[in-house]
């Protein structure tokens, strides 16, 4: 059986593509809230009867309406969870006052950040009176905020008003994590879902941040119009030896290679050198180039199988995937 040229680049891309990407915890200027996972550690009160244990419910099922309006994207039932006068302070310090202004911040974070998910865990949660609680968590979205990883803490205090529990104040503090990020961060464009097609060959590339961050993971799957599949998965990181970037890419026929990453004006190579499954060595220089925030192209030069060269690549243009 014979291949097209192009479905042999898709097959070659797949092999010697060494890079990788995708974006999760949650930590950026935006606005997030208590909600939670598990049960607090201890959840604190004046005393341990049924009234203020029916109270600490109330305030984790306040918790949960939270979680299930920002994650279905509703503003105005976010806001209905404050009082009338509460305030919100994110992680850059700004403040909105007022059931309005707070919705209002909302709308416009939904809309830069179509699909994100928000899940938190709950530290610490007391009644300081009847009527007033304080609550301690953390904040974790998904998928992950750009930017260097962090984790975000929250602290609401909550109000008891005509038999319901409101928030009153939410303030988050942002606290940035170890991570190799800044290592990678010029790498940070490929994360997401790439796709390539053309005579019935189809190559899905998906690329995320693993690790908080401290290295990109690249899985491509490379479908041929008689259904036939070939897949990969290549780590990116920082090699503190070398002060390099290095790749591991292990393919699914056995075959392995490891490359090493320099930057050139409008993207990266790669000089990869591994072998095949039967123990043939190889290499090539990859080269990668970003169009635009949408597209890059890549094409591999200087290959070799064994002491046999093998000629240039064409160009294979991919194209980013939009998010659902």
């Amino acid at each position: 059986m014979t291949r097209s040229p192009m479905m042999v680049r898709l097959l070659l891309l797949a092999f010697l593509l060494s890079i990788g990407c995708y974006h999760v915890t949650a930590e950026e200027t935006s606005p997030q809230k208590p909600t939670y996972d598990d049960q607090a550690e201890d959840d604190k009160q004046p005393a341990a009867g049924p009234d203020n244990q029916d109270d600490l419910a109330a305030i984790r099922q306040s918790a949960d309406e939270f979680v299930k309006a920002f994650n279905n994207q509703k503003p105005q039932a976010l806001a209905a969870l404050w009082t009338e006068d509460g305030d919100y302070i994110d992680e850059s310090g700004r403040v909105f006052v007022g059931r309005k202004a707070i919705a209002q911040e909302y709308a416009q974070f939904f809309k830069e950040h179509d699909g994100v998910k928000l899940r938190l865990m709950i530290d610490s949660l007391r009644l300081l009176s009847d009527d007033a609680a304080i609550e301690d968590g953390r904040a974790v979205l998904d998928p992950m905020p750009a930017g260097a990883p962090a984790i975000s803490k929250y602290t609401t205090v909550h109000v008891k008003i005509d038999g319901k529990w409101l928030m009153s104040t939410v303030r988050d503090v942002r606290i940035e994590t170890p991570s190799a990020y800044h290592n990678l961060e010029n790498l940070s464009w490929l994360i997401g879902k790439w796709t390539a097609e053309e005579h019935g060959s189809q190559a899905e590339i998906t690329c995320r941040w693993i690790a908080n961050k401290s290295f990109i993971e690249r899985r491509y799957t490379v479908t041929n119009p008689d259904q036939v599949t070939e897949s990969s998965v290549e780590i990116i990181g920082y090699n503190p030896q070398t002060g390099q970037i290095q790749s591991w890419n292990f393919h699914s026929d056995g075959g392995h290679a490891v490359g090493v990453w320099t930057p050139h004006e409008s993207g990266w190579q790669a000089e990869v050198q591994g072998t095949t499954a039967d123990g043939t060595p190889t290499s090539a220089v990859n080269v990668l180039t970003q169009l635009d925030d949408k597209a890059f192209a890549w094409h591999s030069v200087q290959r070799s199988v064994g002491d046999t060269p093998l000629a240039d690549t064409g160009e294979v243009v991919l194209r980013r995937v939009p998010q659902e």
